[in-house]
């Protein structure tokens, strides 16, 4: 994203200021008394006054104020060589409004760009709702670039009778809207966010069935039951669950055990399919399914 491009002014030569050197002279100072006590009285007469001046001067704000006046007039002279932001350079965005990244970099056009703080911005963008992480940099003399790495939607999850967009790691994305997202898949359970992106990475292993998949529900925070469109339900063991999905997918293939009368698929013995009916139950291995309707 470019922001109001104009013709780049050619920066002022920079003054070379010129070296000073300063030495400090001890003054010699005289005492009727000791030594060791004049200078001891000599420091409070000094340090009394300084201390009390300088306490004034740091809580009545005199001190910051005139650093802001020398600081605000250094910056107006860097602005007045050139060293003002013309462009805003965008890398990375894809959901996140311009509104939203122009109010959190908070600078117009003529700002001194040396002004800019890259940390402070950093954490305002990385406070917005899509942005994960954020790199703010100055390119001298007129630019600021910005590189976000946007927060990805991953999947709907349903706690509590709540529905939310969460991201890759896992995480609600704060006003995310999820009937924008209708076409995510929908997993259920408190802990279901930990573990989502193993189930997508499992289900991916199988394209043919993967589609199929409306939902997943997470049961005792252990294992996967999964809802397949036509009201089918799979449970998945806990202890190797790729590989029963594996198993599901080569019997699908080789059998379309789908298209049958099916409304449960129980994968959690190891050497067997229990399938269900809408008429009753029976066990089945999967090399005796084929022209069965159960």
């Amino acid at each position: 994203m470019r922001l109001n491009t104009r013709p780049k002014p050619k920066p002022a030569a920079r003054r070379r200021r010129p070296k000073t050197n300063t030495r400090r002279g001890k003054a010699r100072q005289t005492s009727l008394l000791s030594p060791a006590v004049a200078r001891v009285l000599l420091a409070g007469t000094i340090l009394l006054p300084l201390g009390l001046g300088a306490t004034w001067l740091w809580t009545s704000g005199a001190i910051g104020r005139f650093a802001d006046s020398v600081g605000n007039g250094v910056y107006n002279m860097t602005a007045a060589a050139g060293l003002a932001v013309e462009d805003v350079l965008v890398e990375g965005r894809d959901r996140s409004g311009t509104q939203s990244i122009l109010a959190a970099l908070d600078v117009a056009r003529g700002t001194p760009i040396l002004k800019l703080d890259p940390k402070a911005v950093k954490a305002r963008l990385e406070a917005l709702p899509w942005v994960k992480s954020a790199e703010v940099a100055r390119r001298l003399p007129d630019i600021v670039h910005l590189r976000l790495e946007e927060r990805r939607p991953l999947a709907l999850w349903q706690v509590g009778g709540e529905l939310s967009v969460i991201d890759q790691d896992g995480l609600p994305i704060p006003g995310a809207k999820p009937q924008r997202f209708a076409k995510l898949p929908l997993v259920v359970g408190e802990d279901a966010p930990e573990h989502v992106r193993g189930l997508l990475s499992m289900l991916a292993s199988q394209p043919d069935l993967a589609p199929k998949v409306v939902a997943a529900v997470r049961v005792s925070g252990r294992r996967w039951n999964l809802q397949l469109d036509g009201g089918v339900d799979v449970r998945l063991p806990e202890e190797a669950p790729e590989a029963a999905w594996a198993k599901l997918a080569r019997v699908q293939r080789e059998q379309d055990l789908l298209e049958h009368d099916v409304v449960m698929i129980d994968l959690r013995i190891p050497d067997r399919l229990v399938v269900r009916s809408s008429t009753g139950q029976v066990p089945v291995r999967p090399d005796a399914l084929a022209g069965k309707n159960t």
